[in-house]
């Protein structure tokens, strides 16, 4: 029973719901990337290089061979460098985004941080012995 209570503690932490949360948003945000990048800026930019789909581009090694006879069918043999370099645009927006909402929140904390803090009204006694100070000075 010790165990099941102990995981429990561990599951139910506020980090590890926070980390949970943090993968499904991170997931959804992919796919978002991956259509903006697909959908959105790749396509121009093909239009701009004359109609190339950088997804299609790629080296071949080896063409496929397909099957005669009892010859089994072979696989093409290529590099994908155009699949490579939508992913690595995918990357480049989301890490930009990454940035932007560390700036973010650094700032945030940096207002907080500098934001002056009032100074504390003197209390009755010191209000008193400066009443005081002030009565003695005049006589």
């Amino acid at each position: 029973m010790g165990f099941i209570k102990e995981f429990k503690e561990f599951a139910m932490r506020g980090s590890v719901v926070d980390l949970a949360v943090g993968v499904v948003i991170g997931g959804a945000f992919g796919k978002i990337v991956t259509s903006i990048v697909d959908d959105i800026i790749m396509p121009p930019i093909g239009y701009l290089t004359g109609g190339v789909d950088f997804s299609q581009k790629k080296i071949i090694l080896k063409d496929a061979v397909a099957a005669v006879g009892e010859q089994a069918a072979q696989a093409e043999v290529a590099i994908n460098y155009g699949n490579f370099i939508n992913v690595v645009i995918q990357f480049l927006i989301v890490a930009f985004c990454i940035f932007c909402v560390i700036k973010a929140l650094n700032s945030f904390k940096r207002k907080e941080e500098a934001a002056p803090e009032a100074p504390a009204a003197p209390s009755k006694e010191e209000t008193l012995l400066a009443e005081i100070r002030d009565i003695l000075k005049n006589k």
